[in-house]
């Protein structure tokens, strides 16, 4: 897809103005009731749905079906990763009505990191064709780490600061509460930060560890690098909503690493064979259709298996108590 500089241009400053928007609607802090949840995910899914039409439109079909297969990826690894800002929230104790902003800087820290990463994941997917092999295979190694992550089972996990973060701490030093919004305080005649910026900086820095299987999976279903970048960008910013809507659901979708492996792991083929392809070698191509396909069907087979086993475990847990109490 042939993008000029002013449409880059359009659509980043379309994105920064719903940033700000959603900037605005949550400067305050305050608690994130279900229903205000529930309205801003349905208004994100809405406005990417749109774009993605707006390919199809102005563009082609593979354009648009390449979007609506990345932003479905995207999303879904957002929401494999919202388990790991829930156990960053815990671990530094973040208020719930400070919770809001956290998420918010932090889904800002992303986006400009990805669009460093898609940036340099295009330059040298252009200059290295090779990169394909690196890139599929690094898929098929997570889709497997994530069964192993899965087949464990680890109820107790927590969340470790890296020893940047900790670094960080020992320089500047850290309040011992929070600060209402503050980021840093006086304390002794001495700047120090404040736990708020801790956890906006753990967010952050996590995040670096989810665009290093997020952006090969997506350059695995396309190469444009205006796609790979709006793809990201949609999938992220309703990242804040869909935390405070089905934070409390996402115990009960235990197969979903399950799916995500698969997912991982089909692109990771798919870009193998596409690497194959362009050297020479007469194998099959992945359409995008069937990329599409693929990647829906798993994940409705997999909220679907992980309900029907959360209902069956919540059932047979009422049956023991009853036969306790009895």
């Amino acid at each position: 897809m042939d993008v000029s500089l002013t449409l880059w241009v359009l659509t980043i400053l379309g994105l920064c103005a719903l940033i700000a928007v959603d900037f605005f609607i949550g400067r305050k802090p305050h608690d994130v009731s279900i229903k205000e949840a529930g309205i801003w995910t349905v208004v994100w899914i809405v406005l990417a749905a749109l774009f993605g039409i707006g390919l199809l439109v102005f563009g082609n079909s593979q354009a648009s079906g390449e979007f609506f297969a990345g932003f479905i990826t995207e999303k879904s690894l957002s929401v494999d990763n919202l388990f790991v800002f829930i156990l960053i929230m815990a671990k530094f104790s973040v208020p719930t009505h400070l919770q809001q902003r956290v998420l918010l800087f932090g889904v800002l820290i992303a986006l400009v990191l990805r669009a460093i990463f898609i940036a340099a994941g295009a330059a040298i997917i252009a200059s290295f064709s090779w990169v394909f092999y690196l890139f599929g295979a690094f898929l098929i190694y997570t889709a497997w780490k994530l069964i192993q992550e899965a087949r464990s089972d680890d109820e107790d996990e927590e969340f470790e600061e890296n020893r940047l973060l900790k670094s960080i701490e020992r320089k500047f030093g850290v309040a011992d509460r929070y600060h209402g919004t503050k980021l840093f305080i006086q304390e002794h005649g001495k700047k120090i930060m404040t736990p708020l910026l801790v956890v906006m900086l753990a967010i952050g820095m996590t995040d670096v560890l989810f665009a290093m299987d997020s952006i090969p999976a997506i350059f695995g279903l396309t190469q444009d690098p205006y796609i790979v970048f709006t793809a990201n960008a949609f999938a992220l910013m309703g990242l804040r909503q869909l935390y405070f809507l089905i934070g409390g659901l996402l115990k009960k979708l235990v197969h979903l690493s399950y799916g995500l492996s698969v997912i991982l792991g089909f692109i990771g083929v798919k870009l193998v064979l596409h690497a194959l392809h362009e050297n020479g070698v007469n194998v099959p191509e992945i359409s995008i259709p069937v990329s599409l396909a693929v990647i829906c069907g798993v994940l409705v087979v997999t909220t679907v298996t992980s309900l029907m086993a959360t209902r069956k475990q919540t059932a047979a847990e009422e049956a023991e108590k009853k036969s306790v109490g009895v």
